[in-house]
């Protein structure tokens, strides 16, 4: 007998006028032990399939049929009285966002015992001792301190462990995690997932781990579940699916994916469309209209989800791809990169447009709500220099309080250098009169990490995009409305979105809007900060394929800055690695992912999941430990060093300048993975 087995879940919510079918019919079992993948787009009821199972449905949302048996019990017949002892007891759950989910008012300590006295009959001593036990388990550093602080007191990664050690207080049988790593840093996401591998093995847990990531799943689950539009699609051992994937909405899934071992040539596939309406579901196969491989039987028949004659394992396609057993595959066409890596830099585009000349950027840290004395400085850039060339692309990649927003934000003059100067086009912006720097300002602009924030909510479209024409005074009105459709067309809307809202639109059309507005006053200089981190890797793929289209057409400047280096090597022609203020490492896409030179950018890379089961199963993942120290005070020397494995008494004593490692690229270490090149002397990126 399974230790899950759900049989034709049907999962619908109510809505005022009609009813979302969230998860329809449903069907798969979970073994002890076993870790079960849940992959698709946002919408797809991945996250409604883990609410069912936890009886923790948004209002208006039941259960129309079907069953969710654990160990034999059917979930769906017992009062919710039952079900109270069996969440968090048998099924713990770790939830998306760590920062909505723990309760802002109880310290983190009180809210892991809580679970453990409702379930366990505890004392709140008895409780105290195991939050601070399942803490350490969990790798929370100094557990018995971290009992009496309060969620905001915390980072990112360490939330996500109290979440975890909230979820396995009780040592539950089943774990649900629904997107457990999605907030996070590449390298604090990585701990979290070796994390919940052990754990895992220690306890003999089963595991549904849900996420829009292929590479999450290929590194981490036995078994692999493809949704989409309430579905399961496809279903898999992982290495299976990712050798030979047959359902053309898996295999789009997989198409979409910036491959982070090679450049790409061209366009990334893109999935066209849109998922359907579920509060009227197509007939047919739900996946047709955004199919590349539909026939007419596709939108009139539904296929089931089966292992056909010639295959071994389960899908739902008429028309399937991949090869049938006994098939052989014919050889791949490898894609070669020229050794150097620069495509366009120096050749074609050797002509500077921005110079960052030793830029600092500190901030005051203050005490107190009326006398605001200063009793620190947070150092959020320190002597980074940097140069961007007319054309390019320029990546900036590094975890969450780096520096690389705050460097972005110095480079379309939002934020003042504290020492340094910038130059743009021959020109020192720092000693610029403020309105000076204003009337430069239109030809420096900035893509924002989320659309949905950055787009005023109560303006439409049309103003949106219309408002840098208005206040610049670029035209008469007729010619600023004839220009704001004509960006709407440049970024793949309708002139219908005009009279719409922010939010009438999806997460891709939002970035979309953000594209045209930076566009409106033909800038020189595109500063895209995390431009695509909150979109599914279908919508994803389109936004990076327009960005590269519009540079092309209209000779724009990127600086491109994200935690995801996948993205990166897709858009970027040269990469600067940043680690707490300071950039240890400089160089082209070859460079970097083929040579890295500092440990910090090794560790990078290999926290990066991929979509591959047996690359990503062979990872060293012991390049980087804990977590980023504070830039209030940070570490002497290499600022690196208390969380790299080479680290020595020279690291803390001196600081290590950037050497050449060949060409234009550059690191800072004392003990780097390649070796310096003597004599040479290295181009200049100041």
């Amino acid at each position: 007998m399974s230790l899950l087995e759900i049989k034709d879940l049907k999962t619908n919510i109510r809505l005022r006028t009609t009813e979302v079918h969230a998860v329809d019919e449903v069907s798969f079992s979970i073994e002890t032990g076993e870790s079960v993948g849940l992959v698709g787009e946002s919408g797809c009821g991945k996250t409604m399939t883990g609410m069912s199972i936890m009886q923790l449905l948004p209002p208006g949302g039941y259960i129309a049929s079907g069953s969710i048996s654990l160990e034999g019990r059917d979930l769906t017949k017992i009062p919710e009285k039952e079900m109270r002892s069996v969440r968090g007891n048998d099924i713990g759950m770790i939830f998306q966002d760590p920062m909505t989910s723990l309760n802002p008012c109880m310290t983190v300590g009180n809210q892991i015992a809580e679970t453990v006295r409702l379930h366990r009959g505890a004392s709140k001593k008895e409780a105290l001792d195991r939050a601070a036990e399942v803490l350490s388990l969990v790798g929370m550093p100094n557990p018995r301190e971290r009992l009496s602080y309060y969620p905001h007191q915390l980072s990112g990664g360490l939330r996500q462990r109290v979440m975890i050690a909230m979820a396995l207080s009780c040592e539950p049988k089943l774990l649900v995690a629904d997107e457990p790593t999605t907030a996070l840093d590449v390298t604090i996401q990585a701990q979290i997932l070796s994390l919940l591998d052990d754990l895992r093995s220690k306890l003999g847990m089963a595991m549904l781990l849900i996420t829009h990531d292929m590479g999450v799943i290929a590194g981490r689950a036995d078994r692999v579940l493809v949704m989409y539009a309430g579905k399961i699609v496809e279903e898999a051992d992982t290495e299976r699916l990712f050798l030979d994937t047959h359902h053309p909405y898996a295999e789009a899934l997989l198409s979409s994916i910036p491959p982070l071992d090679r450049d790409v040539e061209g366009h990334l596939y893109s999935i066209p469309g849109l998922p359907p309406d579920l509060t009227n579901p197509p007939t047919g196969c739900r996946f047709a209209s955004r199919c590349r491989y539909a026939h007419h039987d596709c939108f009139n028949n539904e296929p089931e989800l089966s292992t056909p004659e010639g295959y071994d394992h389960a899908f739902a396609c008429f028309f399937p791809v991949g090869l049938k057993l006994g098939e052989e595959r014919s050889a791949k066409v490898e894609i070669k990169v020229d050794g150097s890596g620069y495509r366009r830099i120096y050749a074609d585009h050797p002509e500077t447009l921005m110079v960052l000349d030793h830029v600092s950027k500190d901030f005051a840290v203050t005490k107190g709500a009326v006398l605001q004395r200063k009793v620190g400085t947070l150092q959020a850039v320190t002597d980074v220099s940097l140069t961007v060339f007319k054309g390019e692309t320029l990546g900036i990649v590094g975890e969450s309080g780096c520096g690389k927003t705050t460097t972005g934000s110095m480079m379309v003059a939002l934020e003042e250098p504290t020492r340094g100067s910038i130059y743009f086009n021959g020109e020192d912006m720092t000693k610029l009169k403020k309105s000076e720097v204003r009337s430069r300002r239109k030809n420096l602009q900035l893509m924002f990490q989320d659309p949905y924030a950055s787009l005023d909510p109560r303006m439409r479209v049309e103003q949106i995009i219309r408002e840098p024409l208005d206040v610049n005074k670029v035209g008469s009105k007729e010619e600023r409305t004839n220009r704001v459709v004509q960006l709407l067309g440049e970024v793949g809307l309708s002139s219908k979105a005009l009279e719409r809202y922010p939010h009438e639109f999806s997460g891709g059309q939002r970035q979309r809007i953000g594209l045209a507005r930076a566009l409106a006053l033909n800038p020189k200089l595109i500063v895209a900060d995390e431009p695509v981190s909150a979109l599914d890797v279908s919508i994803r793929s389109q936004v990076l394929n327009l960005m590269k289209d519009l540079q092309s057409v209209h000779n724009l400047t990127y600086v491109v800055i994200s935690h995801d280096l996948s993205v990166v090597r897709y858009l970027a022609d040269r990469i600067a690695v940043m680690y707490l203020g300071k950039v240890v490492e400089i160089g082209s896409g070859t460079d970097i992912y083929e040579r890295s030179a500092h440990p910090y950018t090794a560790a990078l890379l290999t926290a990066v999941p991929i979509a591959n089961p047996t690359l990503e199963r062979k990872k060293d993942r012991s390049m980087v430990k804990g977590e980023l120290p504070s830039a209030i005070n940070p570490p002497s020397g290499c600022r690196f060093r208390t969380r790299c494995v080479f680290a020595q008494d020279i690291c803390a004593e001196l600081e290590p300048p950037l050497r050449s490692f060949g060409g234009a690229h550059e690191a800072a270490c004392h003990f780097p993975l390649q070796t310096p090149v003597v004599g040479e002397a290295a181009l200049s990126n100041a």
